[in-house]
């Protein structure tokens, strides 16, 4: 039933992406008809020349590329909370409990604050960003490793303990410079935004994030052995330690570079696997695809909502999903059938 069922799913969740990101290139400060959209897209697709040059620019070198970093984003993170679920057996972990997003927090405030990295022009605040998440993750494995192993407990309380310290951090930088300006961009930016959109953003969090996602499906049978117990796991010839290394690698990359670009976006990661386990069951060979499509389906959506809800201003990408996943959490917890790791 779980084939037939996902069978069924796929096709319908990449229908409705298609759909949804069609439909979100059209949203901005002044709406386009989705003709104007897609005859844009008609062009560029079949190399035409474009009738109106406003509108390309508008369609093609702005909203298009944000639609697409969504869609990327979105499921970057929606395989990397299952993956974060599976490694530390715990149905409230997020792709942030590594402290990479506090880390990267602090990159992001020393940037703005101080101008590091300033030589690299758009690209600063990325960077920053990118080494501080990667420090983080680096101090949470050498602490784990050096205090017993990368055992779930170990690592849910050391990500979570720098995490907070990692917080205090970039509000430090942040109060030290008393300028508003310096705090309300690190604000903006802790809260996740995908305004900066441009296609020379593109390419590396596609590769990342498809890089992953294979590897992960590729690791789908040991993922649910471990889903079940460390123990169990090694029972059945899984390599557990190793396991659990390179999925924290791998994790602490694709997290790096999706918060680098997007900024700090939650309840991405914590909500949507969740409820991919209740459209495919727990399997890891079904879950993953479904949280990728379901993902970037609905970090499209959001994105969109942020452009039209309080029109012209334009809201943190954050804010919204976490007003929408907090209460959605709620409800697929409420499940009397549902139980973590169980179909």
């Amino acid at each position: 039933m779980t084939r037939v069922r996902a069978a069924l799913i796929f096709p319908v969740l990449g229908a409705l992406l298609i759909c949804a990101m069609v439909l979100a290139t059209g949203f901005g400060a002044e709406t386009l008809p989705v003709s104007s959209v897609l005859t844009v897209l008609q062009h560029r697709v079949t190399g035409q020349a474009p009738t109106d040059f406003g509108l390309d620019t508008i369609v093609w070198q702005l909203r298009v590329p944000r639609t697409v970093l969504a869609a990327i984003v979105g499921a970057g993170l929606a395989l990397a909370g299952a993956a974060m679920q599976t490694l530390v057996r715990n149905p409230l972990a997020d792709p942030y409990l590594l402290g990479v997003s506090s880390g990267a927090g602090v990159g992001a405030a020393a940037v703005i604050t101080s101008g590091l990295f300033a030589g690299a022009g758009v690209w600063a605040l990325s960077g920053g960003a990118l080494v501080g998440a990667f420090v983080a993750a680096g101090l949470v494995f050498l602490i784990a490793v050096m205090q017993g192993g990368l055992t779930p407990l170990r690592l849910v309380l050391t990500g979570t303990v720098l995490g907070s310290g990692f917080a205090a951090l970039s509000s430090y930088l942040i109060f030290r410079r008393p300028d508003p300006s310096h705090a309300q961009a690190v604000l903006f930016w802790l809260l996740g935004s995908l305004a900066g959109a441009d296609w020379t953003r593109i390419a590396l969090p596609l590769s990342v994030v498809a890089l992953a996602g294979v590897a992960l499906l590729g690791a789908s049978g040991w993922l649910d052995a471990l889903t079940v117990g460390g123990d169990t796991a090694a029972s059945l010839g899984v390599p557990v330690k190793e396991l659990r290394i390179a999925l924290f690698v791998l994790l602490a990359v694709l997290v790096g570079v999706l918060v680098a670009v997007s900024g700090g976006i939650g309840f991405v990661g914590l909500v949507v696997p969740h409820a991919a386990r209740l459209l495919v069951g727990p399997r890891h060979r079904n879950l993953l695809p479904a949280c990728a499509l379901c993902g970037a389906l609905f970090l499209v959506v959001a994105d969109a909502a942020t452009r039209i809800v309080v029109r012209p201003i334009e809201i943190p990408v954050g804010v919204l999903t976490g007003l929408i996943g907090a209460p959605t959490f709620l409800i697929l917890m409420g499940r009397r059938r549902y139980r973590f790791g169980e179909s």
